[in-house]
């Protein structure tokens, strides 16, 4: 029995500084303690720097007949294992990049314009959100992500 679980990088997004607040698909991503570089939400909060969801939460949504494009849930970092057990203070690392989990991603009316069925839906199950504590910060669609068991 292994001692972690390993997934990989789905997607990554940032959100542009713009009026049409557009959700760009990137290939690659550099972040460190303040955030994702170029994300309008870089260096405003640092528990709130990196924002990383589960496809589970889009199959959770598929399941109850919600068809969500990926992004839609504000995640700069798509991963194909479920993080959402992580707690405060425990850390994953993608790629070369240690992040640290700050707290859970809370409900925001964000959600209910996207479907007013997510809160409930979501509620433990949209994200948490992460800063980066050591490694290089550049991650990649493609990179493994190594998610300890404690």
């Amino acid at each position: 029995m292994s001692d972690y679980i390993q997934g990989k990088v789905l997607k990554l997004f940032i959100t542009q500084d713009n009026k049409e607040k557009v959700r760009q698909k990137m290939t690659d991503v550099t972040a460190d303690e303040n955030g994702i570089v170029d994300d309008k939400f870089y260096s405003k909060n640092d528990q709130r720097a990196i924002l990383i969801a589960s496809s589970k939460s889009y199959h959770i949504a598929n399941e109850h007949d919600i068809e969500l494009q990926t992004g839609s849930l504000g995640e700069n970092i798509l991963i194909d294992i479920d993080p959402y057990h992580l707690n405060a203070g425990e850390t994953l690392t993608i790629g070369n990049t240690i992040l640290e989990i700050t707290q859970n991603c809370t409900l925001c009316k964000g959600l209910s314009s996207v479907n007013t069925k997510l809160p409930k839906l979501l509620k433990n199950d949209r994200g948490i959100f992460a800063k980066v504590i050591s490694g290089d910060g550049n991650i990649s669609v493609g990179d493994v992500v190594i998610i300890p068991l404690h």
